[in-house]
């Protein structure tokens, strides 16, 4: 069992700062910029967040794979321009044994703009 660092505990009141949503990808092309591979997507979160963008390394996935999907991002991290895109979300996802980025999504499809709790 992995030891707790008690310097990196995270208090329940900086969690709730994080807005965590599910959106569906709506495009998906690559990002020719990027020094690693890399997909630029747009992002649906739904009637208040609207139409986001991300540069996500994600090309264990194809373009087609990604039309579509229902994922999950942290939406209020400060804009990071990666390779020429204003990348505006964080999309989730797991690490597997290949280094891959395996995506967090719903079971069941939810509404665009769903929190995460």
């Amino acid at each position: 069992m992995a030891l707790i660092d008690k310097k990196n505990i995270v208090k329940y009141e900086d969690f709730r700062k994080i807005r965590i949503l599910t959106g569906t990808i709506k495009t998906a092309e690559i990002n020719k910029k990027a020094r690693k591979p890399a997909y630029v997507l747009s992002i649906d979160f739904g009637p208040n967040e609207g139409i986001k963008i991300s540069s996500a390394q994600i090309t264990n996935y194809s373009t087609d794979d990604l039309i579509n999907r229902q994922i999950v991002a942290v939406c209020n991290f400060e804009i990071k321009n990666i390779a020429g895109v204003d990348s505006e979300v964080l999309i989730l996802g797991a690490i597997n044994e290949k280094e891959e980025v395996i995506l967090l999504e719903p079971r069941q499809l939810v509404n665009n703009g769903s929190e995460i709790a």
